[in-house]
């Protein structure tokens, strides 16, 4: 059975630009996530507090953080993307954050093929409310499950490539062991 973590694949310029999978629209209360082990993309929970996802969010395939799961990431566009598309994207930062006590960095990308995103190339291109929007969020959607998410800054697309790379070579390293989970 075809799992996109397992066998969707990067392409020749990671971490340059690359596939991700989308798992929830911008401007979804439901929090999607894709089920490690077969692939599907399931209903997590609907948000608890009143906000929404402020970008599309998802996951980046052949990647595997300290958290157990693949690299998260917001992906910037003008319109929400359906969840299971997979989009082509470029990063533009990394945003800093602790989940539960644990790192669960997420990079913000661009939208390689959408006309007005794709022009931002580093995070100061990023307009800086927006970037503000998505860090508030992170430290509120949790609020009314009791839950603490601290988000520790920002930083540029050179930072986001290196986190990407350590994510893709701790995927390769474990990628027996991980497919053998299921």
């Amino acid at each position: 059975m075809f799992n996109p973590w397992h066998d969707l694949s990067l392409g020749d310029n990671f971490p340059h630009e690359f596939d991700a999978l989308i798992e929830i629209p911008y401007g979804s209360r439901v929090k999607y996530e894709m089920d490690k082990d077969s692939g599907l993309i399931r209903v997590d929970r609907i948000l608890y507090s009143a906000v929404y996802y402020p970008a599309n969010y998802g996951l980046i395939p052949g990647t595997y953080c300290e958290d157990g799961d693949p690299m998260d990431v917001f992906v910037l566009g003008e319109d929400p993307l359906s969840p299971g598309v997979v989009a082509r994207i470029r990063p533009v930062g990394i945003l800093r954050m602790v989940d539960g006590g644990e790192n669960d960095d997420k990079i913000l990308a661009v939208l390689a093929k959408d006309p007005l995103f794709s022009l931002y190339r580093h995070v100061e291109d990023v307009p800086p409310h927006l970037v503000k929007k998505i860090e508030r969020f992170l430290e509120d959607y949790k609020i009314l499950e009791n839950k603490s998410v601290k988000v520790n800054g920002i930083e540029g697309n050179a930072e986001a490539k290196k986190a990407l790379q350590e994510s893709r070579e701790n995927y390769l390293k474990n990628r027996d062991t991980l497919i053998r989970k299921k």
